[in-house]
């Protein structure tokens, strides 16, 4: 995927364009003039004067022409002041000039009485021509008097004549502050044969942004290193509800240990491949388990280190009814990663040589309030004495995914690394009507043949394609396109479809998953954004249940909100008799997270060995690990279905492939390989190949890759194996477009309710009117406090309340609070948000990270990106976010149905080829506002304002109360 090309400089014209502009910046002709011009920091609506000294330290009078402002600010926030009329020394004064009014009278240019009026007026300057000044781009040819170019001309003052030797003069700027952020102008004292510039700069604070100002200076400390003589301790664990009380479950797996030689590799920097020089081979079968255990081994590793690093000395826990919580700061961007049932130590502080450690077990977790289940007396007795906490990593999901690893083995090439197809008897007889059911699909099968053939001979013998070696593409598909054409297409009965609204693509993928006809390879649905992903996953478990009775369904999702939403869409279905489906949760969640429309479910999840007899099951892959533990057989489930592939792991996803037939069973991959991918932490890891999820590595591998020239006629995918929903159902073309191009090859379709789509168009805040987008640059200040490492923009935060409220209490568009969401990659933006969304009575705004907005919409979606540092990003380590994912930036862009508006700084989004491509998509339709633009993007708006006038890409400045 390349998004987006920058419009990036050759060296040389940088280097010039450096050059010229430290050229325009020095004194010249023995002019000194004042260097400090910064205005500091300013609240908004305020305003300050600022004298700006020119002297002249030479032999020979300079005649100061006139005095400009280059057109930087376009909310024009800084200005001359007018002196009085008694002031002996010479003056500028300012007014504004339209781009449209080109003649003006004499008197109106040579009279100081006219700009006292506020005349308009304009001066032709053989030193000036129509193009605006940047800050890396004044093509200035020096001092002698020739041209200097690349001069705007959008605020002008006629200034007063010579200047004598040892003579000085002043020009009065007046900064009245009006937008949030950093913001610099350039002011250009021209003189007769040179130009001397300045840098106008100042910061502009909101009264809002004191309501969530640094509370306290950031102290990142880690924790003390342990000291070398331990004392003598007393181990205290919880004696009243063990971990596993729920459900004694015989636990045999293995502990798969962490090499000592591999974890001194990793703690002293060694070179990894003299541990296992695997890792530096293509993967393949003869090395599947050893690379895999590595990766996951190296992750093991990290993590437990990264743990140690957070652990915390004298906290003090806080009540909670009967139980006890301690604050993680950092622990919502998983700084330290937490999950419900992992283990913590509590210490006490050392008394006497002495030290009592308690065991506790994390029950719950909301954003950086993690309670405790800890022993009973130790709960009652606590009284808020200082504790130093150590964290523990819990390897069970680990060792699941070791023990999978060893588990499919045995489904060899043909299930891991697809070479050819080999069609097997449908699961499902009958005929389908091809012509029908795919005219308007976009993957008709029907141009890929010349005729039907005999259909009988297909269940009576396995048809091989391909050779014993990789195949191409091409070679892949001459063969496939005569077998679409003999494959026995399931007929679902006479209801047909359980959902009468699904559209061809998601028929035909139903229809494919019925019949099978590759099995045991893996069949993808390749599901877009707002594509119906999950709703066509839903049908094809409710006709799997119905037309195979001997069916025995697993569906798994990397997560529980994934495996929830899947439960909860097959019981809303109403179609399933009871004691069909179970919910199967792992032993550590507890019941206060769960929804009540599962709950019954989940209680039929309880006992494993009841749970294991139910025809469909669900479960998170990590969960699904809990049916080895109880010796379920391998190939109990015929079919096993994960959705949100995507996100998951290699390793995790093989847990629930590990309990499937080799021979017969089905598997069935749902997700989309450009959404977030595996959350993994590990540098090494990730390196050699941890983050590529299963899903991602087979559409890369021959037999399921794009071939437009082999499949144009369906959808560009071998239909056997891949099916790519295209009809979104979820947002305005105009939002679409973007992520269509940028990531799925412009063939989203627009199939949204005109209604709702369309229902913000109006709105009179938008930059262009039928353009429901809006860019708004805010150069504000990145910070951090206490001791979170988590970052924060009081800048953008203020502007993200005062959309909601424009949104929430709107004349023309009112939005419900409830349908506006907030997307900010950092947990102390979240945090920040929220306090000013409190202020005005707007809790219901949903605010998160892009993770907690995965699989979700909303009406209104408002991203603020935060990070401000223009000069560099050597935080890469904690650099959350967007800027360099381009899986996250696609997730957050492609939220919202009625209305995007992204906030940020584009000196910094600039520099990432998706935010870049954001950019530039903005600039050209009109809809980017706020700050000024970085020089390489002034000539995307300059051509816009040459097009359509300036009119086309302002947007009303957005104040407290919305004027």
């Amino acid at each position: 995927m390349t998004p987006v090309k920058r419009r990036d400089s050759p060296a040389g014209e940088e280097a010039a364009a450096e050059s010229c502009g430290a050229l325009l910046l020095k004194n010249k002709g023995d002019i000194e003039v004042t260097r400090m011009t910064n205005f500091g920091t300013l609240k908004e609506g305020g305003s300050k004067n600022m004298v700006i000294w020119i002297e002249n330290k030479g032999d020979v009078p300079q005649n100061l022409v006139s005095c400009k402002l280059a057109g930087w600010d376009k909310a024009k926030q800084f200005r001359f002041q007018m002196l009085d009329k008694d002031q002996t020394c010479p003056v500028a004064s300012i007014v504004s000039v339209p781009e449209k009014e080109k003649n003006f009278s004499d008197e109106n240019v040579n009279s100081l009485d006219s700009y006292r009026k506020n005349k308009t007026y304009q001066t032709e300057n053989s030193l000036v021509n129509s193009r605006e000044v940047s800050p890396d781009n004044c093509a200035c040819k020096g001092e002698n008097g020739e041209e200097e170019k690349s001069i705007s001309r959008k605020q002008v003052t006629e200034a007063g004549g010579l200047i004598p030797p040892g003579g000085r003069t002043l020009v009065v700027i007046v900064c009245d502050a009006k937008n949030s952020g950093r913001c610099k102008e350039l002011l250009l004292l021209c003189f007769s044969n040179f130009i001397i510039g300045r840098v106008l700069e100042v910061n502009v604070v909101s009264g809002e942004e004191s309501l969530i100002a640094v509370r306290e200076p950031f102290s990142w400390k880690k924790s003390k290193s342990s000291q070398a003589l331990a004392s003598a301790k007393t181990t205290v664990v919880v004696t009243t509800q063990k971990r596993n009380s729920r459900r004694q479950l015989p636990s045999f797996l293995p502990h798969y240990p962490i090499p000592d030689r591999l974890k001194k590799c990793v703690e002293q920097n060694i070179d990894i491949l003299t541990f296992q020089p695997l890792l530096a081979e293509l993967l393949k079968m003869s090395n599947y388990k050893e690379k895999f255990s590595t990766l996951l081994w190296l992750e093991e590793i990290h993590a437990e280190m990264e743990l140690k690093e957070y652990n915390m000395s004298g906290v003090t826990l806080k009540r909670n009814g009967d139980f006890l919580v301690l604050e993680v700061p950092g622990l919502a961007e998983s700084r330290p990663s937490l999950y419900a049932g992992d283990k913590l130590i509590l210490k006490t502080q050392e008394y006497n040589g002495h030290v009592i450690e308690y065991i506790g077990y994390v029950i719950e977790i909301h954003e950086e309030d993690v309670t405790l289940k800890l022993n009973t007396e130790f709960e009652q007795a606590y009284n808020f004495e200082p504790m130093d906490v150590e964290f523990t990593y819990s390897r069970t999901t680990s060792r699941r995914c070791h023990f999978a690893l060893e588990q499919v083995i045995r489904l060899g090439v043909k299930v891991l690394f697809p070479e050819e197809i080999i069609l097997q008897s449908p699961q499902v007889t009958g005929n389908w009507n091809l012509t029908q059911d795919t005219k308007t699909d976009g993957q008709s099968t029907t141009k890929n043949r010349k005729a039907m053939k005999d259909q009988t001979k297909h269940t009576t013998k396995e048809r091989r394609t391909g050779a014993q070696g990789t195949p191409g593409p091409a070679a892949l598909a001459a063969e496939t396109s005569s077998l679409v054409n003999e494959v026995h297409i399931p007929k679902v009965g006479e209801k047909e479809f359980f959902n009468p609204v699904l559209n061809e693509n998601q028929k035909l993928a139903v229809r494919r998953i019925l019949s099978g006809d590759c099995r045991p390879l893996p069949y993808i649905l390749f599901g877009p954004p707002g594509t119906g992903k999950t709703v066509t996953i839903i049908e094809a478990v409710l006709q799997m249940y119905y037309t195979l009775p001997d069916s025995r369904i697993l569906v798994c999702a990397p997560s529980n909100s994934a495996a929830d939403l899947v439960c909860l869409r097959l019981h809303e279905s109403q179609v399933l008799r009871p004691g069909a489906m179970v919910r199967v949760n792992a032993t550590c969640r507890f019941e206060e997270t769960i929804i009540d429309a599962i709950k019954p479910y989940c209680k039929d999840g309880e006992d494993i060995w009841k749970a294991s007899r139910f025809r469909i099951i669900i479960t998170t892959c990590s969960s699904s690990g809990l049916f080895y533990q109880i010796g379920v057989r391998v190939g109990h489930f015929t079919h096993v279905f994960v959705d949100e592939a995507g996100q998951a792991s290699e390793p995790e996803c093989l847990i629930p492939l590990g309990l499937i037939s080799d021979i017969s069973g089905q598997i069935i991959l749902a997700g989309d390989p450009m959404q977030l991918g595996p959350v993994i932490k590990s540098r090494l890891a990730m390196a050699y190949g941890l983050n590529v999820s299963m899903l991602e590595r087979l559409m890369s591998r021959p037999a399921y890759m794009r071939d437009e020239n082999a499949f144009g006629a369906c959808g560009a995918y071998n239909p056997l194996l891949v099916t790519k929903l295209v009809k979104n159902y979820r947002s305005h073309s105009a939002l679409l477009a973007l992520p269509s191009r940028l990531f799925y090859h412009r063939e989203l379709e627009v199939c949204a309710d005109p209604k709702v789509v369309t229902s913000l168009l109006g709105w009179e805040k938008l930059p262009k009117k039928g353009f429901p987008l809006i860019f708004h640059g805010v150069r504000g200040n990145e910070a951090r406090e206490g001791r979170s490492p988590s970052w924060f923009n009081p800048a953008e935060a203020v502007q993200v309340m005062r959309y909601c409220c424009l949104l929430a209490r709107s004349a023309s568009s009112q939005v419900s609070a409830s349908d506006i969401g907030v997307i900010t990659p950092y947990r102390k933006q979240v945090e920040k948000i929220k306090i000013l969304l409190r202020n005005v009575d707007l809790m219901d705004i949903k605010v998160g990270s892009v993770e907690e907005f995965q699989g979700q919409e909303c009406l209104v979606i408002i991203i603020s990106t935060v990070r401000s540092n223009e000069d560099s990003f050597e935080d890469d380590r904690y650099f959350l976010g967007f800027l360099s994912n381009s899986k996250r930036f696609n997730v957050a862009i492609t939220r919202p149905k009625a209305l995007l508006i992204v906030l940020g700084n584009p000196y910094v989004l600039v520099r990432d080829p998706c935010f870049g491509a954001l950019l530039e998509y903005s600039i050209t339709n009109g809809v980017y506002t706020g700050c000024n633009l970085p020089p390489e993007l002034q000539s995307l708006q300059e051509a816009r304002t040459r097009r359509t006038g300036d009119d086309c890409i302002r947007s009303p400045l957005l104040t407290r109360d919305g004027q």
